[in-house]
């Protein structure tokens, strides 16, 4: 994948989760595109709350990877890199 390809794709995968985002925010956490893989997996990190919310592994298949996967349907997978400890 070339840079200029992942640097769009990163900045569409951002743009999908602008949806979701502002749920994350209220409850104090947030998460961020670290990398687009050749796989096309997503790797994303948890950030504030949202690191150790036991939450977070449903967050992300209801909220994060359907935001991702419909506007961006390209991509198949979404994972963290930083797994909240449940």
């Amino acid at each position: 994948m070339l840079t200029q390809d992942k640097s769009d794709l990163i900045s569409k995968i951002n743009t999908a989760l602008d949806d979701v985002r502002p749920h994350l925010l209220s409850d104090g956490g947030d998460i961020e595109v670290v990398d687009v893989t050749e796989d096309m997996t997503v790797q994303v990190r948890w950030l504030g709350n949202c690191q150790n919310c036991n939450m977070s592994a449903m967050t992300m298949r209801a909220g994060i990877e359907s935001a991702i996967k419909n506007k961006v349907p390209s991509i198949l997978h979404v994972e963290a890199i930083n797994p909240a400890e449940v």
